[in-house]
């Protein structure tokens, strides 16, 4: 950054800015003072804020992120947008302090940061004066602070309530002493002692009654600690806690913070890993009050009470696995959390970062909470894969069952190893399908036996799009609880199925008293797991007596892991 010094007076000459910047790096007043001085950059080893400084000495109109304004003797009355620091030069030619001068100046524009008086021919305040320039610059008041209210602005009140609740661990409106050191060692590098946690909950307990709780800080103990330090003009230690947890100058969150690069080649999937879920399933505890392994609506919104947004509507409630009443469950909540990193993988590092992720989980950004496979290609040279999350396209004509197809695979009853396969219903209009209703790992293909014109969509659609391709595929036989009608096509399911080598129609019916089998989901994911087996070896019942072993594996270590997850809850 630079700090442009700029001469605002009666006359733009003669005010002892070029001597100022001479006696800077010469530390001695010069004999001989030129008209301008040249341009320099000091390093940021010899800066008290470690941040490089360039020193332009400037007397036209420019765009500044810094400014310093000499004056002599005249009033100044030039207001800029950008911090600015007043400065009194050649004090040595008065007998008399200007400060009085000065002050009501200072009291009447909010953009003054400071004022200091200064000689450069005595050398006195030079250092001082481009520190308060930095400090100007990397921590302004001007956003933080409104000196008429004598309180912090709007925007700053909200990131600091965002960022007590992100470290508010617990969620029970308290930052406990272990809470403080975390936040403290986060945000300074170093935790508090003993005594200084006391002293610092003293004060707050000492200026405001509600301020301590339990011998924790309360949000609004927490916003009075910041209020104090600004008005004490110690701002950056507000300024540090607001950059590292991720807000930029105008207190937006960074773009930089919230979408961390990741490269994503093509062909290749996102998934969430392991310390992510271990991130999410905190959050979850942090917000399931009541302990009932689901969030209820108030839950949820407390949940989302650090996003500018609600990022989940109405809608999540009907695509997860849901409880009695309709809530959200543990293990719908992380489906909802894998879809979103698999569709939309910018989207799930927003999402992480409005929770503080990188925080929390002492990560250097949200992209280290994700796994990007490897090409689908590679997995079918090496006859395994090691996705943990596969897609599954669901197509059907109208009325053939989809959604109740879609629908059972919510069952209560089903393990949670369906989770890991992702069903999407695509619209039936085949002659219009995009890329992504292509993109799968697994093609489901759903017809209705009671209704005679049913399986002709789902034959067309297959040698259209999928006959050719790698994709495994499988033809379910909906509404199986109804009497079956000959199919109007040139020959039966079965025989379809047999003469393009897939296996043969699956029967399915949601309508029974218990849950639906989840018999053909898991025979789905086996599928999907096995991206090289050829449509001819999943006809051979071998491949599916050893395969559905592997998969019934998967679905018991899946199941075990969830109870591990909410054994310490």
């Amino acid at each position: 950054w630079t700090i442009i010094l700029h001469s605002v007076s009666l006359s733009t000459a003669k005010v002892g800015k070029t001597s100022l910047i001479m006696s800077l790096v010469s530390e001695e007043f010069p004999n001989v003072v030129p008209y301008r001085a040249e341009e320099i950059t000091i390093p940021a080893d010899v800066t008290p804020e470690r941040v490089p400084t360039h020193i332009v000495d400037y007397s036209g109109m420019s765009k500044l992120m810094g400014l310093c304004v000499l004056r002599s003797i005249e009033k100044v009355s030039y207001i800029w947008k950008v911090p600015l620091i007043l400065v009194g030069n050649k004090s040595d030619l008065v007998e008399h302090s200007s400060m009085e001068t000065i002050l009501p100046i200072m009291n009447e524009y909010s953009e003054i940061e400071t004022c200091v008086e200064c000689s450069a021919k005595n050398l006195k305040n030079i250092s001082e004066l481009f520190y308060y320039a930095q400090k100007a610059v990397l921590h302004p008041t001007g956003p933080l602070y409104c000196p008429e209210k004598k309180d912090m602005k709007s925007l700053c009140i909200k990131a600091l309530t965002r960022i007590f609740k992100v470290s508010d661990l617990d969620n029970d409106g308290i930052l406990n002493d272990n809470e403080l050191n975390f936040f403290q060692r986060t945000c300074f590098n170093s935790p508090l002692e003993p005594q200084a946690l006391e002293d610092v909950k003293s004060v707050v307990k000492k200026n405001l009654s509600d301020g301590v709780c339990d011998n924790g800080l309360t949000l609004k103990g927490f916003l009075f600690l910041h209020t104090l330090f600004i008005q004490r003009g110690r701002h950056e230690t507000t300024w540090t806690v607001l950059r590292r947890f991720g807000y930029d100058d105008d207190l937006e969150l960074n773009q930089d913070y919230l979408f961390p690069p990741l490269k994503i080649p093509s062909d290749c999937t996102t998934e969430l890993n392991h310390n992510a879920y271990l991130f999410l399933q905190s959050v979850f505890d942090k917000h399931d009050k009541d302990r009932d392994c689901a969030l209820s609506p108030e839950e949820v919104k407390d949940l989302f009470d650090v996003f500018p947004y609600m990022p989940w509507g109405p809608d999540v409630n009907n695509t997860v696995c849901t409880n009695d009443q309709g809530w959200i469950t543990y293990q719908g909540y992380l489906s909802q959390w894998t879809l979103t990193t698999y569709l939309d993988v910018q989207r799930c590092l927003e999402y992480l970062g409005y929770l503080g992720y990188s925080i929390i989980a002492e990560q250097e950004s949200q992209a280290s909470g994700i796994t990007v496979t490897r090409d689908k290609k590679i997995d079918l040279q090496k006859k395994q894969t090691q996705r943990s999350v596969f897609r599954c396209n669901v197509f059907g004509d109208i009325s053939s069952g989809k959604s109740g197809f879609l629908q059972a695979f919510l069952g209560r009853n089903l393990m949670p190893l369906l989770s890991s396969l992702q069903l999407h219903e695509v619209f039936p209009d085949f002659d219009y399908l995009s890329d992504a209703d292509l993109a799968c790992d697994i093609v489901c293909l759903v017809y209705d036996v009671s209704n005679p014109y049913s399986f002709e969509y789902c034959a067309k659609v297959f040698k259209q799009y999928f006959m050719d391709s790698k994709i495994p595929c499988m033809m379910i036989a909906a509404k199986s609880d109804l009497p079956e009608i000959k199919q109007m096509y040139g020959c039966t399911p079965l025989e379809f199925c047999r003469r393009h080598k897939m296996p043969p129609p699956q029967s399915f019916t949601c309508n029974t008293a218990g849950a639906p089998s989840r018999d053909i989901y898991t025979k789905l994911t086996t599928m999907a797991m096995h991206p090289h087996v050829s449509q001819a070896d999943l006809k051979s019942s071998t491949f599916w007596l050893r395969a559905s072993v592997g998969a019934t594996v998967f679905a018991v270590l899946g199941f075990a892991m969830y109870r591990v997850l909410l054994k310490p809850r």
